[in-house]
């Protein structure tokens, strides 16, 4: 059995660029805390596919959507680093081809609730967003029944856009139409 070598310290954003590349868990920066996840399961996936491939095919020409990519959602020191499920951006911020983004270059970021992540989602990332200035945000429950909830960035807290189970339409980031239904398999 191999040892894990755990930082003992708050790790910073140049410690965090120096971890190990590991693919088998999902991993996030709270405060400078390293937190671990385990990888997402088969419906989780799907509905990422899923919604991906419905706000792809609606987006205009100048913005993009990128799955599982890094947030950086406070650079200070301790730093804060999530993984949205989805994200959508700017396409002229993907043309420098950066590792990750800042909060103020995300117009969308969206979660999918995982067992263990329903608090993290619905509260913790929340705020965090909110903070960063992300102008909206959407959690993905995939418990029966299937529903979207959408909010948006109304002077600096998140108000509620939508909530849906069935279509869910928003003219923000663009206008958009999401089939809830699609996202489970």
């Amino acid at each position: 059995m191999s040892s894990v070598m755990w930082p003992d310290h708050l790790l910073s954003l140049a410690d965090w660029d120096a971890l190990p590349e590991d693919n088998s868990r999902q991993y996030e920066l709270a405060e400078g805390v390293l937190q671990v996840s385990p990888r997402p399961v088969h419906n989780h996936q799907w509905a990422i596919s899923e919604l991906l491939y419905q706000l792809r095919s609606q987006l205009p020409a100048e913005l993009r959507v990128l799955p599982e990519f890094e947030l950086v959602v406070f650079d200070n020191d301790p730093p804060t680093v999530r993984v949205p499920d989805l994200m959508v951006i700017p396409a002229v911020v993907g043309k420098t081809n950066p590792a990750r983004v800042k909060g103020e270059a995300v117009l969308l970021a969206v979660e999918v609730i995982s067992p263990g992540s329903r608090r993290i989602d619905r509260m913790t990332k929340l705020k965090e967003y909110a903070e960063a200035g992300i102008p909206d945000y959407w959690i993905v429950d995939l418990d029966a029944p299937v529903s979207i909830t959408a909010f948006q960035l109304i002077d600096g807290d998140y108000e509620l856009n939508a909530e849906v189970q069935d279509v869910l339409s928003v003219t923000t980031p663009a206008p958009l139409t999401v089939n809830v239904g699609d996202l489970v398999s």
